[in-house]
């Protein structure tokens, strides 16, 4: 069984070393950078199965290198170190498609069960759906293909979107928990991915705003209702 590749990005060479030493020391294989400029090519390259990047790096930061990545693959884990610690760092992080975010100092045990917990996310699917395609509005979701039309109109969707917009519609017209929806789609409601779920139920938002008799309501200490 081939290990678990993580492309590990950290600037700091003394602590880079000790957390790939550590990784590797517990089974994983690690591809280290010191330099954002040099990630891209590196994930491209080595096809990691997740990502553990240090926001401030020389040439390309943290953030900046999460774009890169999601320009070429919207479903690789992408965890966060950072000392930043404020609100904004955080909304950030996720905005620019990070999973998961742990603030320096961290302990190695805290890192690698985010790492394993990211990875078991990444597995697990909801209850399936029978058609390859759904329709709702103006419309027509392609399952399989992750593939969300308007007239002429195609969206790529990224895994988790697809995820989410499917339960969405499973659960149509009734309210849905909030804490449910990051059960099925996140497997636990932790902070981390309570900040994800909003940024995604935005993006969501804006790829359904064509049609008006479509809604993803928030109901306010609860969850959502998607109306149709």
């Amino acid at each position: 069984m081939s290990r678990i590749k993580i492309l590990y990005a950290e600037d700091e060479l003394f602590l880079g070393k000790i957390v790939k030493e550590t990784l590797e020391g517990r089974g994983f294989e690690v591809v280290m950078e010191t330099n954002g400029g040099a990630v891209i090519k590196a994930f491209e390259e080595e096809k990691p199965d997740i990502c553990v990047l240090d926001i401030m790096m020389p040439n390309r930061n943290g953030y900046e290198v999460a774009e890169d990545i999601r320009a070429v693959n919207d479903d690789v884990p992408i965890i966060f170190l950072t000392a930043k610690t404020q609100t904004e760092d955080l909304v950030k992080g996720f905005r620019t498609g990070g999973n998961d975010y742990i603030r320096k100092p961290f302990s190695m045990e805290e890192l690698i069960v985010r790492i394993e917990n990211a990875l078991r996310v990444k597995k697990e699917t909801v209850a399936p759906i029978t058609a390859e395609t759904i329709t709702f509005g103006k419309y027509c979701f392609y399952l399989n293909r992750q593939v969300l039309v308007y007239e002429k109109e195609e969206r790529k969707l990224s895994y988790r979107e697809s995820e989410l917009l499917k339960y969405l519609w499973q659960q149509r017209n009734n309210i849905i928990d909030r804490r449910d929806i990051l059960q099925v789609i996140w497997g636990n409601d932790s902070f981390f991915n309570s900040r994800n779920l909003d940024v995604y139920i935005t993006k969501l938002r804006s790829y359904l705003k064509a049609d008006t008799t479509i809604e993803i309501l928030t109901i306010k200490g609860v969850g959502y209702r998607f109306v149709m």
